[in-house]
């Protein structure tokens, strides 16, 4: 399987999305319902004052995150996408959405976590090192960086392990890794960044 060699773009997920509402099966799949279950679970504080999602999609984490957090933004690229996640989430009015493409569109202010649940492997590795400079800017002292990524085969500019690695390595000089665990199918890293909470 060949590897595409730049940023995936907008449109990319524009047209997954326009064959089918949920490509990934985020609302029905075993897994995703286990990744998401580990994700919040490895998240090291109970609450969270300012939180931002990258790659929202239809908002079935955001969702469950939005718990967890007295303000949350979420973001993704696509615009109808961005509509179901807000009735996904109509219930919650301290979820904001916002259509951005990471790193080119970053959405500003300051969080004490930042989740990137498979969408760093998006990137092609400039990008990839923008998004960390991106990071390291809005991530407040203290701040928890969350990362989750699928380890199987894809077509996307980078592997799973070389999304996190690249990530880790080059938030090194500002956040150190507090937990990492590892399936058969993703990784989960967290990072926190130095300074007080």
């Amino acid at each position: 399987m060949s590897r595409h060699p730049t940023s995936l773009s907008p449109d990319y997920f524009a047209g997954l999305y326009a064959d089918d509402p949920d490509p990934w099966r985020f609302a029905s799949s075993d897994y995703e319902r286990a990744k998401y279950a580990a994700t919040l679970a490895a998240l090291p504080r109970p609450r969270y004052a300012a939180a931002l999602e990258i790659g929202c999609s239809i908002g079935v984490l955001t969702r469950q995150l939005g718990g967890r957090c007295d303000a949350l933004t979420a973001l993704d690229v696509v615009p109808a996408v961005l509509d179901t996640a807000r009735k996904t989430c109509a219930d919650q009015p301290r979820i904001r959405f916002l259509q951005a493409a990471v790193p080119g569109d970053w959405p500003g202010g300051r969080y004490d976590l930042i989740l990137l649940s498979e969408v760093a492997y998006y990137l092609d590795r400039a990008d990839l090192e923008r998004l960390v400079a991106c990071v390291r800017e809005a991530l407040l002292p203290g701040g928890d960086v969350v990362l989750v990524h699928y380890l199987g085969a894809t077509d996307y500019p980078l592997s799973g392990d070389e999304a996190a690695d690249g990530f880790i390595q080059g938030a090194a000089g500002f956040a150190g890794i507090l937990a990492q665990s590892r399936t058969a199918e993703y990784r989960l890293d967290v990072l926190r960044k130095a300074g007080a909470a």
